[in-house]
């Protein structure tokens, strides 16, 4: 039997998810985002300190990222747009949960990616129409994803990653979100 190590410690999830059971006043968390304006339409955000298991808590150290809009907005695009963190957010946890499921599944992965489209109509965000939304229309993720397992297993992996993402929740009520393996 070859072991699987896709890098995911599932043991502690499992024993995490155990401990909570009894104890769920420590599942809530807060998870914290701290921007400042730069110039224009540029601003920085910073994350590091969110609360959670009852306590405040830290990451290592702080996460910078900038935010913008490109130069054919007549910006200076010193970072993605907004919306476009939307997507890195929807794409990083998905990812995370094939990895994670892969590994308590006994699925070796050799790669996984994906693509994540955002459908926008910016006429909503100028004030161009008032009846066109200010967000994504839809949203596709198309997944390609190498590993020791049958095209269903794939999918189900998928399948599970979905359910269990808490972006792909958070974006499904009032987006309309489409994953497809290719």
């Amino acid at each position: 039997m070859t072991t699987v190590d896709n890098g995911v410690n599932v043991q502690a999830l499992l024993d995490a998810r155990q401990a909570l059971k009894g104890a769920p006043e420590a599942a809530q968390f807060t998870w914290q985002a701290k921007s400042r304006w730069s110039n224009g339409v540029h601003s920085e955000t910073t994350v590091q300190k969110f609360f959670g298991l009852g306590a405040d808590q830290a990451h290592k150290s702080a996460h910078t990222f900038d935010a913008d809009h490109p130069e054919v907005f007549a910006a200076e695009d010193n970072g993605i747009t907004p919306i476009e963190y939307l997507l890195v957010g929807l794409a990083a946890c998905l990812t995370a949960g094939v990895a994670s499921v892969a590994q308590n599944r006994g699925i070796q992965l050799r790669s996984v990616e994906s693509t994540v489209e955002g459908q926008h109509d910016i006429r909503g965000i100028l004030g161009v129409d008032s009846d066109v939304r200010n967000g994504f229309n839809d949203i596709k993720v198309t997944f390609h994803i190498d590993a020791d397992a049958s095209k269903e297993e794939i999918e189900a992996l998928v399948a599970q990653s979905q359910k269990r993402s808490a972006v792909f929740d958070a974006l499904t009520n009032p987006t309309d979100v489409t994953v497809e393996v290719a």
